[in-house]
């Protein structure tokens, strides 16, 4: 509803505008009043969208009516009416703001016209003002999104850089033991106990090295929604002890007591068991990295209402206030220069923490301080009463598990084929070390040569190689007459549950991801040799 403001001291068109603009214009609301001061009480008081006043009223005019309009409601249109012979005072109301002037005699027509114009002028102005407000404050809000978004890619920058530097530092550090070892193994000066210590050295060295890449590639899995995760009911119990066992040799040698204290009747949960035991070695390993020497690590397992509790308690270095919201990001270390005293790439909590949501589970962190420990808690919600672990594990596909190391091959026959001179060497001498017999082949094209001389009893494949690739030669093998027999094992440097699928689907009976671990490789070899298999059925 628009409202219009008539002001007049003469009676008869103080009455007969009002009805005019009621009877032409709808939705429009009008008051009036016979003098300039009752005119700036209301407009004191309630809005206007126009104000028609008489330019000759006594004690104040439409002039200074319109000077005090001006400061009262400095966006109102006035329109002012005249007499004839007042052309000066027209023109002075005109400079001073008035929107239009109109002469008596009225013509009533001009006079509706003329408040069309001002309310719709006024209407658009305030529209104007409305749209640069808006404007302005979506510049604004635009400004500061922008600026949040540079302070957080110049801190995602600053990480990065900070990252690369830590990878770098992480990956050479183990790369410069294996070289200064392997130089002086190459020397031929070291005794028996500096031998067997660089062995172990080097051992280590590429452990640490494995571990770097398996936590990057687990990263990269997870942001890529491609973790597999094999859900099944599992007694968090067993996997506690599992877990324990992995880190007593680690903590042994920084003499940190480890203890545990698990609730009987804890229930059982649904999960991927290597991925559970993952989540509380990661947790355990850290307890340990941050304690003292001497320190204490307790492992709590309880139950409470539908959920199994899984806590680790240090009494180590303890975290930052400051730091503990950012516990669980990936990159991030409460001490990330030089002179830090930890190694790492600060990924392990934050892989922790996906697998926990993975599992639909939380974690939660708890520090009183520097110096003072600290505490994770795992909460994993508890498996249907209806459902069982199973006693006995299902075997699973021979992906690069856990093997036993005391199989031996003597008298196996092995073709290798890898394009990688050093890992092909390394490969050959543990075989042969276990009693095997193998032949050795750096592309596909000369072991498809070889299985034209000799069938072997395994076959073990890069998948990576120029030319004919693994699989492309597997599909060779199995073309032969008796191949279809011939078990085979895929080694490939992409490691991962996804390329262990594929190689299986592709025919290979084992997948084992590079480094090769020496005992597992035995074993796999050993268990492809002596188990008697079904024809795999070949897609041409």
């Amino acid at each position: 509803m628009k409202r219009v403001l008539i002001v007049d001291d003469d009676s008869a068109l103080l009455k007969a505008l009002p009805d005019t603009v009621r009877l032409r214009l709808k939705d429009v609301d009008v008051d009036k009043c016979d003098s300039a001061a009752a005119a700036l009480s209301r407009l004191s008081a309630s809005d206007y969208d126009v104000v028609v006043a008489d330019i000759k009223m006594p004690g104040m005019d439409g002039v200074a009516l319109l000077a005090e309009i001006g400061k009262l409601r400095p966006d109102t249109p006035t329109v002012l009416i005249t007499g004839h012979g007042h052309d000066d005072l027209a023109t002075l109301a005109l400079r001073g703001g008035a929107y239009d002037f109109i002469q008596k005699p009225i013509d009533r027509d001009y006079f509706i016209a003329s408040l069309t114009r001002a309310i719709e002028a006024r209407q658009g102005r305030r529209e104007r003002e409305e749209r640069r407000v808006l404007l302005e404050q979506h510049a604004e809000a635009l400004e500061k999104i922008v600026e949040e978004r540079t302070r957080e890619l110049r801190e995602a920058n600053r990480l990065k850089d900070q990252f690369m530097a830590t990878l770098s530092h992480e990956l050479r550090s183990p790369l410069g033991a294996i070289r200064m070892w392997a130089s002086l193994l190459r020397s031929g000066n070291l005794d028996a106990e500096r031998t067997a210590r660089a062995l172990e050295a080097i051992e280590r060295s590429a452990m640490t090295q494995a571990r770097l890449i398996e936590d990057l590639l687990d990263v990269s899995r997870i942001t890529a929604g491609k973790l597999a995760i094999d859900m099944r009911v599992v007694d968090p119990a067993t996997v506690a002890e599992t877990a324990l066992d992995a880190v007593r040799t680690e903590a042994e040698a920084k003499e940190v007591r480890l203890e545990q204290a698990f609730e009987l009747g804890g229930g059982q949960v649904r999960g991927d068991p290597a991925r559970l035991q993952q989540i509380v070695w990661n947790l355990l390993s850290n307890a340990i990295k941050f304690s003292a020497r001497g320190g204490r690590v307790v492992l709590r397992l309880a139950r409470a209402e539908e959920q199994a509790i899984l806590s680790v308690q240090d009494e180590g270095e303890g975290i930052a206030p400051d730091f503990l919201p950012h516990v669980f990001e990936p990159f991030r270390q409460g001490d990330s220069t030089s002179t830090r005293a930890h190694g790492g790439l600060g990924l392990g909590l934050a892989i922790v923490r996906d697998l926990v949501e993975v599992h639909h589970g939380t974690i939660e962190v708890e520090s009183q301080g520097k110096g003072q420990g600290a505490t994770f808690t795992v909460k994993l919600p508890l498996a249907p009463a209806s459902e069982a672990a199973p006693e006995v594990a299902q075997q699973p596909a021979l992906c690069g598990g856990e093997f036993h190391p005391s199989f031996v091959l003597r008298g196996v026959r092995v073709l290798l084929v890898d394009d990688d001179p050093s890992a092909r060497e390394a490969v050959v001498a543990v075989l042969e070390q276990s009693g095997a017999s193998v032949r050795a082949v750096g592309s596909a094209a000369e072991a498809v040569e070889s299985l034209e001389l000799e069938a072997p009893d395994v076959l073990l494949s890069d998948i990576a190689m120029p030319g004919m690739d693994g699989y492309a030669l597997l599909g060779r093998a199995r073309g032969r007459p008796h191949g279809a027999r011939l078990p085979a094992a895929a080694l490939s440097a992409y490691a991962g549950t996804t390329e262990c699928a594929r190689a299986l689907a592709a025919g290979f009976q084992a997948h084992l991801g590079k480094p090769v671990d020496p005992a597992k490789l035995v074993a796999v070899v050993a268990q492809l040799a002596y188990t008697p298999r079904e024809p795999v059925a070949v897609e041409r």
